[in-house]
């Protein structure tokens, strides 16, 4: 279970299901890929106040689970996670510029829902680490 986040002024319990389409909706997520997007969210949590609890790769978008402080906006989540893990991908693996001619790894959107509204954690986690199998 996630644990709440406790800073000099306040505890909270902020948890989000983010999912990230690849630009043009390309099958990029191999198995060399989804491992180097882990690490590299391991390297953001690191620096920022962004937690992803669970990542979930299918071939062509990615679902998160993500627990942050509520300074931090989601669209500055969106933000730092796209800008970042786009980076990385492409300085990581150099094949992925073959398909994503325009030079940019996501594309311009994204979902964002709290978890519990419409699905308590556990329901959502499960979901999120199913994404890609059959």
């Amino acid at each position: 279970m996630v644990e709440h986040i406790k800073k000099s002024h306040n505890k909270s319990l902020l948890l989000y299901h983010m999912v990230y389409p690849v630009r043009y909706r390309r099958k990029v997520f191999t198995e060399a890929v989804t491992l180097s997007l882990r690490e590299i969210c391991a390297e953001i949590s690191t620096r920022y106040d962004i937690h992803y609890v669970e990542i979930g790769t299918d071939a062509d978008h990615v679902h998160f689970m993500i627990q942050s402080v509520p300074m931090l906006k989601v669209k500055d989540i969106v933000q730092i996670t796209k800008s970042l893990t786009a980076r990385e991908i492409f300085r990581r693996h150099k094949e992925v510029k073959k398909f994503l001619w325009g030079g940019s790894f996501w594309s311009s959107g994204y979902y964002a829902t709290t978890v519990g509204q419409y699905g308590n954690e556990n329901v959502i986690r499960e979901y999120v680490q199913k994404q890609g199998q059959q």
